[in-house]
């Protein structure tokens, strides 16, 4: 029995099926005759170790040493030009900033040329990542949001930076399975877009003086795409590093870290997806002062512990208005907006998991019922997300999804990004409220880009819209843009963020429901003073209108 029981591969190598033996090394391809006792593919590769000559950008692990160094300028001796470094961070919340400190020292003389992998490209007002682009280090990003960088956003149109946009829960994806050994895994994000096709460009060139038009001397890579249960996916590779910087609040010197609030985004998942990863620690402690429930980043991923000598920085401050503030007059803008809002709050159920997106979303929960519980989710790793804080509850390390300070309410929980977005692709969250550039009358959205006028990048948008049969999606947003320009359309002519996901669309006019399958607006509430004709004149696609049309409060 035991012989029936070997494998056809050393079945193979010991001639049995009458072929001669496979050799340990070389690619060849064995085609067997197994018998059904074998119960096994019958056919066998044998691959070729990995001996390419390419050169490893990554510093060496060198274990049984200590992982301290004496500061950051020490740790980054090393690096070298070329490497692809994941950086940590959301916003300016998290981010190695000694580190990044002592990587522009190193000049682009010494270290340049760098692929950097992080959620965005660092503030308008110096923080994250903008030193290492405004010096010249940084020659690709791998990002979902470039946000308020105009000084990026400059770069990358003038082809002196590449820019691979990615959505944020597709980065924090990647870098788990790179730390977790998995090369590629297939995903809902992104389908249908230019993602998919790959024609959003990752490096432009010159202006074309026939059409005006930069050229495009880098495409996106095209995703290969595979049906699962009548649905299509998109197919992601893992995202490895040479180097990670990351922060933490609190590191032994066996290199356990444990992090607080949403500085967590990142930081674990890059950890673990490169071959070095070096901390910058606010406090270092001796071993066992750390409890093991509190290890949120085992030793075992570190490598290299430098002290935290920069100060935290806070991109947007927001405070909780008093009530003072509600008895001046308030402008048309907030008027609009607060209605658009207020008629939101009603989508928000007791007991409901919600995801509110930047901007007119978050200004839902002040028209709540205050005898009612949402938890609210923020994509950047919050879940019971709270009011803006007043000055005294401030914290750094406590942002939201705009990398504005928040607060966290009674029973909320924080998380890694991979977890964040596990919880909105699989669908556990109820209703995700989003704004829009336009939304088509068969529930398309486009919210991230205008071609040649905005490229903010997508940020969690397009995996917020991935599963709208179990999450539902509702767009919240002025009627016409700034120019006077219909949002509602027909067909989006902008680029897509997701194709049939929007189920509401709430305007500081009307209201309407969305027929994702069959496609079609179905008009079921006016605001006050507004009548039919206006929504006509302003909306450029086909509806059709309510029986019982009632009125936004």
């Amino acid at each position: 029995m035991a012989a029936r029981r070997m494998s056809v591969c050393l079945a193979a190598r010991k001639g049995l099926f009458g072929t001669r033996p496979v050799p340990r090394h070389g690619l060849k391809e064995l085609a067997c005759s197994a018998t059904r006792s074998f119960q096994t593919s019958s056919r066998r590769y044998e691959q070729q170790a990995n001996t390419k000559a390419k050169r490893d950008p990554a510093p060496k692990i060198v274990r049984g040493g200590s992982k301290l160094f004496k500061d950051a300028d020490e740790a980054v001796a090393d690096l070298q030009s070329g490497s692809t470094l994941l950086s940590a961070g959301f916003g300016l919340c998290g981010t190695a900033d000694t580190l990044i400190e002592a990587i522009r020292k190193r000049g682009a003389n010494s270290l340049k040329d760098l692929t950097v992998v992080s959620n965005n490209g660092g503030s308008a007002n110096g923080g994250g990542l903008a030193p290492l682009i405004e010096a010249g280090q940084i020659g690709r990003l791998v990002m979902s949001f470039l946000g308020n960088n105009k000084a990026l956003e400059k770069k990358y149109l003038s082809g002196e930076v590449a820019i691979e946009l990615t959505p944020q829960g597709t980065i924090a994806e990647r870098l788990r399975a790179a730390g977790a050994g998995i090369p590629a895994f297939y995903t809902p994000t992104g389908v249908n877009t230019l993602l998919q096709s790959g024609d959003i460009p990752v490096r432009l060139g010159p202006v074309d003086k026939a059409t005006g038009q930069p050229t495009i001397l880098e495409k996106g890579k095209p995703r290969e795409t595979r049906i699962f249960d009548d649905k299509i996916y998109g197919m992601e590779t893992a995202l490895p590093g040479d180097v990670a910087i990351i922060r933490a609040w609190k590191v032994d010197e066996a290199g356990n870290c444990q992090m607080r609030y949403a500085t967590k985004a990142f930081g674990q998942a890059m950890a673990k997806a490169a071959k070095i990863t070096i901390v910058e620690a606010e406090n270092l402690v001796k071993v066992g002062e750390i409890h093991p429930d509190n290890v949120h980043l085992q030793g075992i991923y570190v490598d290299r512990i430098v002290p935290a000598t920069v100060e935290k920085k806070i991109e947007t401050k927001n405070l909780r208005q008093d009530s003072t503030s509600f008895t001046e007059k308030k402008s048309d803008s907030t008027i609009r907006r607060e209605r658009i809002a207020r008629r939101t709050a009603k989508e928000l159920k007791d007991g409901f998991y919600v995801n509110l997106g930047v901007g007119i979303p978050t200004l839902a929960p002040s028209f709540l019922d205050p005898k009612s519980q949402v938890w609210i989710q923020s994509e950047n790793g919050i879940l019971g997300m709270g009011p803006y804080p007043t000055e005294e509850e401030i914290d750094a390390d406590i942002i939201n999804a705009g990398k504005e300070t928040v607060t966290l309410i009674p029973g909320a929980s924080t998380f890694d990004s991979s977890e964040s977005f596990a919880m909105i692709r699989g669908g556990h969250v109820d209703v995700s409220v989003l704004g829009a550039l336009q939304v088509s009358a068969n529930g398309d959205l486009a919210n991230f880009m205008i071609p040649g006028k905005v490229f903010k990048g997508m940020g969690g948008a397009m995996d917020l819209v991935g599963n709208p049969d179990k999450t539902k999606i509702v767009v919240a947003t002025d009627h016409v843009a700034k120019d006077g320009s219909a949002k509602i359309v027909e067909t989006c002519a902008l680029p897509l963020t997701g194709a049939r996901v929007v189920s509401m669309i709430i305007t500081d006019l009307c209201v309407f429901e969305v027929d994702r399958v069959k496609g079609g607006l179905t008009l079921i509430e006016l605001a006050p003073g507004v009548d039919l004709d206006e929504i006509k004149q302003k909306t450029a696609a086909k509806f059709a209108v309510a029986e019982n049309l009632a009125y936004m409060e």
